[in-house]
């Protein structure tokens, strides 16, 4: 991420932060809510995946531990990682993400940021019109895990398919953690192939934007006590509009 313009590293700063905020707050959705805007700025997914990487398994990991510590000094709160669920998820989805893997090791640049662009202006529509993903059907479920392995292998955005299976499985307080712990998992196989593969892992980089993730991690702690409680169907439509604008955008940009 050399010979950027100013403008350009600051957005990326902000952007970081707002990366940290949403990961924190909602459990997920922290690439898939910023890697568009990213692209924006600079369109070079295989700079930026393996710093998002890197900070879902260091703050994934210490708010896990956080919940758990507090779980055992609290002894009738009960454990927020529903480990049934990741039983259920881990098989179906480690093969597919090892398959995605490859492909975004492989595949030119153009094409996996077009793809990102695709997947998420759909998931930027469910979230406008308030259907997100969901099903009723064990079939159904199984499947958009596997395609969620997948896409997670490809770009780290499998969030809005795998989450609707997960909230119908486990308590809402389990959510977040329980999510944590499957992206851990899934992360730390990418970046093992990312090292294995000899792809840059931005190390530099991380000096200055995890403190900026930092930032966004402890306003989105607060924030994800408030979402246990309110809805928040007015906040995903506003993101939705977001995404789908930035999305079409990017498209354009990668076609053109």
């Amino acid at each position: 991420m050399e010979g950027l313009e100013t403008w350009q590293y600051q957005t990326i700063g902000v952007l970081f932060v707002w990366g940290g905020f949403v990961r924190s707050g909602l459990g997920f959705g922290g690439a898939v809510l910023t890697l568009p805007f990213l692209l924006m700025v600079h369109n070079a997914p295989l700079v930026f995946l393996p710093i998002i990487a890197v900070h879902l398994l260091l703050f994934s990991a210490l708010t896990v531990v956080q919940s758990h510590l507090r779980a055992e000094a609290e002894s009738s709160e009960p454990s927020t990682v529903n480990w049934a669920f990741l039983r259920y998820a881990l098989p179906l989805m480690i093969i597919p993400k090892i398959i995605g893997v490859a492909g975004v090791i492989t595949l030119p640049a153009d094409i996996v940021s077009g793809f990102i662009f695709i997947v998420v202006s759909i998931y930027a529509v469910t979230y406008i019109l308030d259907r997100p993903f969901k099903s009723n059907s064990r079939t159904l479920d199984a499947f958009f895990m596997v395609l969620g392995g997948y896409v997670s292998g490809t770009s780290l955005i499998a969030a809005p398919l795998v989450v609707p299976v997960a909230a119908s499985r486990m308590a809402r307080y389990q959510l977040r953690d329980t999510l944590f712990v499957l992206w851990f998992v899934l992360v730390a196989i990418k970046l093992v192939a990312f090292m294995l593969s000899g792809i840059d892992l931005q190390w530099r980089q991380h000096l200055w934007l995890l403190p900026c993730a930092a930032v966004g991690h402890v306003i989105g702690l607060r924030f994800h006590a408030y979402t246990l409680k309110s809805d928040t169907k007015v906040f995903f439509r506003v993101l939705g509009a977001g995404l789908l604008a930035v999305s079409v955008a990017g498209l354009w940009r990668v076609m053109s």
